[in-house]
């Protein structure tokens, strides 16, 4: 093949083209149909004067009109430029102007955007969603014949692509017909599939190695392309089995989500099931790699029945596949195959096939393509010459073939810049050789840092060994005044297990930096809870991390306004189309008009939605919508989406129980055995706990109490302390006499008070009830609301947690809500020299004085008049605050 003329002319079999799975049932389209239409599209082109070398752009999600259009315009002879859905109107605006396309295969919903875009010539839009009715659509636009064929040649342009700027403004990339029938060529003789293989297209269609490997090479072999209804883990793995697709083309990210997507399952059913998934994994991937046997085949026989029985191969590429992943899809008893390559290059440069087992390569150049490295472009050593492949050293990655380019589109001085004297391609990338000839890529030239102490970093090297930690969801490395920063996405899902989030990426950031030399570590680092971005492909766009940086690091993130809905993603305007789902969205836009708010959107780290503050957000949402969420669900809710998504499925519901008002109803039987009376023993028991506590706090800590005698004869009251120490309930408890203690219930965080069946018993024997502020809150205020209702005393740190430097933190509203319902009084407490005695970090703690001084008791009425805040429980909350911290100034 040396144009991809010939293409269409040899579809002709009745063998399935391509299965696009709707959203109920799927579309076939055989070859003969696809060529026939592909044909007759042709010539409607041809009829309406697109002809040799004109410029023809397709904005579209992938659907299979896209490919018959994309044929119909090779067929004419002309040029084909795929765009991207999700450009910019700048970006889209500029791809336009720049190609001087005249017409555009489009939808409906993307032909709106053309009106408000600034255009040198606007195209004439095809559009292929709308039916024969509509003068418009692609079907209205066929011929009863295809055109006259033209006489193109190897170098006529048969593609022009726009770079996906992960560096900045994208570049037009003309490939010709003779680069993309290489690529065909090549990767039909690496006989890497059978005529019997059916291929899962996932990728958008506008990236080069989706449009040439995932969609050109499938249908030159005559091979069945499965696209899915949508991008969501349920439609794939359903595209997967209905589809019974035997090779996925993929990127990296995508097959990172699919290894979390199975172990979350797992974790989050049975432990032991998940314990013996992981060793079978490990114990897979140790013989594949050791023995070359395939053992995940049966050993995960169960997994495969799920994904579908007939997949075989998963294809990688975009981006570096990170070695450990994919050892444990090759433990899983799948095939990983692996190329490198760029959008100038068409793309296939190396190739790495299934059953090399040298997942940390990109592999070998490709017949007919010659690579060489130059080490002048590595910092440091300049002035080196560029030489052949040499093993084990670095340089950046060049290349010449029949797949590179010829120059950038409209961009001379672009193109001298990326081709040397000689005629090679300047990639951009760093590798090395081994001594087989394998090619190794350690980074990007662009993106390397050179450290004030003048060390080469690559930043990539440094996200991985952050990316271990479970606390780290993503992370993106950056320079900032000569050392090393970050932009922290964190895994709320494992950080709301073990404490504050800034206290946990704190410790895993000092956990995993000591994996790392010194120069390598971030000395500064940013939280944020909106996704970093990268391009479709997987590739973290750097070029946007330095802002994104700074204004996560100031606060800035918060501004902008709600995204319109008709900006969102298919797959989110689907969700909205559910009422419930769809109040819920409309009542927070209202809610945070000048924020962010995007599916995307964080509800914790963006919007600053506690635990107890989800109480009052379910509990709107069920009187709005009358959708009552259960705490497991909410457990599972990280963003916006998460959150529309778990109403949108719960169903309507009548009866919601409030945790205050209706406690009981909240708690399950085993939750309502915590509040049971002490047994005889059990008090004897924690007499005497309380009374060697008080003890030991007398004896070494040398305590001292201050206004014990305001505490009020009676109850039920709250006591408010502040929280510097885990000591810090020892002191109030050893502060109080018996009298008070046999009265009084303590609400303790969960992970320290019931994490170990000890722990568990001395909780129990002190009347500790369960708080959890990493939950919903609603079992945490349903237990204290009940201590309260049974007229108990209840002590609860309002802070939420140990304060990290001292000073006292901001109050989470559950004590508000609490005093707000209830109306009891509330003592104030504040307490000194435990911080000293057992600062945060430390196991054992050391003598130092300790002091707890009482406040005068305060009604919510008066703390509701003297507070600041919107809502009654806010201005009790602030009131209370500044009583507590009263008491530390005196």
């Amino acid at each position: 093949m040396l144009t991809l003329k010939s293409l269409v002319g040899d579809l002709a079999s009745d063998r399935p083209a391509i299965a696009a799975l709707q959203k109920e049932d799927a579309e076939f389209w055989t070859y003969a149909e696809l060529a026939g239409r592909a044909r007759r599209l042709a010539g409607g082109l041809a009829e309406t004067g697109v002809g040799r070398g004109d410029r023809v752009a397709l904005l579209a999600d992938n659907r299979p009109e896209w490919i018959a259009s994309c044929l119909a315009v090779i067929e004419a002879g002309a040029v084909i430029v795929p765009l991207d859905v999700n450009l910019e109107d700048e970006d889209l605006s500029y791809a336009l102007n720049d190609s001087e396309a005249g017409t555009i295969f489009t939808t409906a919903e993307q032909a709106g955007r053309l009106g408000r875009l600034k255009l040198d010539r606007a195209p004439e839009p095809v559009l292929l969603d709308a039916g024969p009715d509509d003068e418009r659509s692609w079907q209205r636009l066929m011929a009863d014949e295809a055109p006259e064929r033209t006489g193109l040649g190897p170098d006529d342009p048969a593609a022009l692509f726009y770079t996906s700027g992960t560096t900045g403004r994208a570049k037009g990339v003309p490939l010709s017909h003779g680069n993309l029938a290489y690529q065909l060529n090549t990767l039909r003789d690496a006989d890497l599939v059978t005529e019997e293989d059916r291929v899962l297209l996932p990728l958008p269609l506008h990236h080069v190695y989706p449009f040439v490997v995932g969609m050109l090479t499938p249908l030159a072999l005559g091979l069945t392309i499965v696209m899915p209804y949508a991008l969501t883990g349920p439609q794939l793995v359903r595209a997967m089995r209905e589809g019974e697709v035997s090779v996925v083309i993929g990127v990296p990210r995508l097959y990172s989500a699919l290894y979390s997507g199975i172990e979350d399952r797992l974790r989050s059913g049975n432990p032991l099931a998940a314990g013996a998934f992981r060793a079978g994994v490990g114990l897979s991937a140790g013989l594949r790699r050791r023995t070359g046997l395939n053992p995940g085949r049966l050993l995960m026989r169960p997994l495969h029945r799920r994904f579908g029985p007939k997949l075989r191969v998963l294809a990688s590429g975009g981006a570096a596949l990170d070695p450990d992943v994919g050892w444990k899809l090759e433990g899983l008893g799948w095939q990983v195959g692996i190329g490198y390559g760029l959008t100038e290059t068409s793309p296939l440069l190396t190739l790495n096939p299934p059953g090399t087992l040298k997942l940390e390569s990109a592999g070998r150049p490709v017949p007919g393509t010659e690579v060489r490295l130059d080490p002048s472009a590595v910092p440091g050593r300049e002035g080196e010459e560029a030489r052949a492949a040499g093993p084990h050293r670095e340089g950046e990655i060049l290349a010449r073939g029949p797949g590179v380019f010829e120059g950038y589109r409209n961009m001379p001085e672009e193109t001298g810049e990326v081709f040397t004297e000689d005629g090679w391609f300047r990639t951009g990338d760093l590798g090395y050789f081994d001594e087989d000839g394998f090619l190794y890529i350690t980074g990007r030239a662009s993106t390397l840092i050179v450290t004030e102490g003048g060390k080469n970093v690559q930043p990539e090297e440094v996200e991985e060994v952050y990316l271990e930690s479970p606390y780290i969801r993503e992370i993106g490395v950056l320079e900032d005044g000569g050392r090393l920063a970050a932009l922290i996405v964190p895994e709320m899902r494992e950080v709301r297990r073990r404490g504050e989030v800034e206290e946990v990426i704190r410790e895993a950031v000092a956990e995993r930096s000591r994996h790392l030399p010194a120069y390598q570590r971030i000395s500064d680092y940013a939280i944020t809870g909106r996704p970093l971005e990268y391009t479709q492909l997987g590739k973290l766009r750097r070029h946007i991390l330095e802002e994104r940086y700074e204004q996560a690091k100031w606060g800035e993130e918060a501004g902008e306004a709600p995204v319109p809905v008709e900006e969102m993603s298919r797959e989110d305007r689907e969700l909205l189309e559910n009422p419930a789902a769809r109040q819920v969205w409309n009542w927070l836009a209202d809610r945070y008009p000048d924020r962010r708010l995007e599916p995307e959107t964080h509800l914790h780290l963006d919007l600053g939605i506690d635990s107890l503050e989800w109480v009052n957000l379910t509990m709107e949402i069920g009187q709005r919508t009358g959708v009552e969420l259960e705490e497991e669900a909410i457990e599972r809710v990280e963003t916006v989406r998460d959150l529309l998504r778990e109403v949108a499925e719960a169903g309507e519901t009548r009866d919601i129980a409030s945790p205050l008002k209706n406690p009981e109803q909240v708690l399950d039987g085993r939750q309502k055995r915590l509040l049971r009376p002490l047994s005889p023993v059990e008090a004897a028991l924690a007499r005497g706990m309380f009374a060697l506590n008080r003890a030991v706090a007398r004896g070494p800590f040398a305590l001292r109490v201050e206004g014990r005698e305001r505490l009020p004869e009676e109850g039920p009251f709250i006591i408010a302390p502040n929280h510097v120490s885990y000591l810090d309930a020892f002191a109030v408890a050893a502060a109080l006499d018996h009298r008070h203690l046999r009265r009084t219930y303590w609400g303790g965080w969960v992970g320290a008070a019931f994490g170990n069946p000890v722990n568990r018993f001395i909780s129990r024997l002190a009347q500790v009830v369960p708080v959890d502020p990493h939950r919903a809150g609603t079992s945490s205020l349903a237990f204290s609301a009940a201590v309260l209702e049974r007229g108990k005393n209840l002590v609860w740190f309002p802070e939420g947690r140990r304060s990290p430097t001292g000073e006292l933190q901001p109050f989470k509203p559950g004590v508000g809500m609490l005093l707000e319902h209830f109306r009891v009084p509330v003592v104030p407490v504040f307490i000194r020299g435990t911080r000293e005695a057992m600062p945060q970090g430390q196991i054992l703690p050391r003598p130092h004085p300790v002091t707890v001084v009482f406040g005068e008791p305060l009604e919510p009425d008066e703390l509701e008049r003297q507070g600041e805040g919107d809502r009654p429980q806010d201005r009790i909350t602030s009131a209370l605050r500044e009583r507590v911290a009263e008491l530390g100034r005196r």
